[in-house]
């Protein structure tokens, strides 16, 4: 099949691009498995309009807008491959091929959880990355930080305008120095390093951390940042360069190191957001259109 943009990924920063690209008229392919990041996440905040929305009801309302644009089309699988090709871009979505001028990829990234019991389960529902985000529904709540050295000391700064009640726990030996352990007890924050061995919940609502020494300390909530990986490998099959954080490397039009390869959504960004992935989506696609337009006129 051909089309003039294939979008690898129909979460938030996809559709945005499918929007941006169905009103210019150009003919669009979106692939999507169905899978977002955030799926567990039970609302989403800091979208103006969309302010406690389930992200599903948010997302499903907006592809039914984008489809509505019979330029744009949606494709449910797994883009596995894509080349370049002399024309633009082959990409392979099980036994199909689509060719297309213009490729965006807004494939997300993939969480690394750590091998603590509970964690995962509560991921996105307590076990939080972003006060933006998630911090107003447990503003003055007893409030647990997973992070050592010089993240833990951040992310203690950062969440202490949310809540004053908090504890970090570094997992281990802390790496903090001395100079930020006592900033930290000046704000009444305790570091415990007794080993963290899980998170217990009840549907993915934290009510205590579990410790290596068998205590239980109860919390409402904890902050982690964890590693991610690129979920899809389109992205190194096309040589498209990475930051050192491992994200696709843009610049402010979302282009990658890839001519006619551009990139949008928690794939290419830091802020890791729904707000921030349909602005980088929308301006992928505005940023596709205008090369295509560049291209031809």
């Amino acid at each position: 099949m051909h089309a003039e943009v294939v979008i690898v990924g129909g979460s938030f920063a996809g559709l945005s691009a499918g929007m941006a690209l169905g009103r210019a008229l150009r003919k669009t392919v979106i692939v999507d498995s169905g899978m977002p990041c955030n799926r567990q996440t039970p609302h989403s905040h800091n979208f103006i309009t969309h302010d406690g929305r389930k992200p599903a009801d948010i997302a499903a309302d907006a592809r039914a807008q984008v489809l509505k644009y019979d330029t744009v089309s949606l494709v449910n699988g797994i883009a596995e491959a894509a080349v370049r090709t002399e024309h633009g871009f082959r990409v392979t979505v099980g036994s199909q091929h689509y060719e297309a001028r213009k490729l965006i990829l807004a494939t997300g990234v993939r969480d690394v959880m750590p091998d603590i019991a509970g964690f995962a389960a509560s991921w996105g529902i307590s076990v939080i990355h972003c006060p933006y985000c998630h911090g107003y529904e447990v503003r003055g709540e007893k409030t647990g930080i997973l992070a050592n050295g010089i993240a833990a000391f951040e992310y203690a700064r950062l969440i202490s305008n949310w809540t004053k009640d908090l504890v970090v726990f570094t997992n281990g030996r802390s790496e903090l120095t001395d100079e930020q352990h006592a900033q930290i007890n000046r704000h009444a924050i305790s570091v415990i390093e007794t080993p963290v061995v899980g998170i217990e919940h009840d549907g993915g609502y934290l009510h205590h951390i579990a410790l290596a020494d068998n205590t239980r300390i109860p919390l409402k909530a904890v902050y982690a940042r964890v590693p991610f990986e690129q979920t899809s490998g389109i992205a190194g099959q096309l040589g498209c360069e990475l930051t050192e954080q491992g994200l696709l490397k843009v610049d402010m039009f979302q282009q990658t190191s890839v001519p006619g390869v551009f990139a949008c959504g928690d794939s290419a960004s830091m802020l890791r957001a729904v707000a921030q992935a349909v602005a980088t989506g929308n301006m992928a696609g505005a940023a596709a259109n205008r090369q295509m337009i560049e291209e031809s006129f």
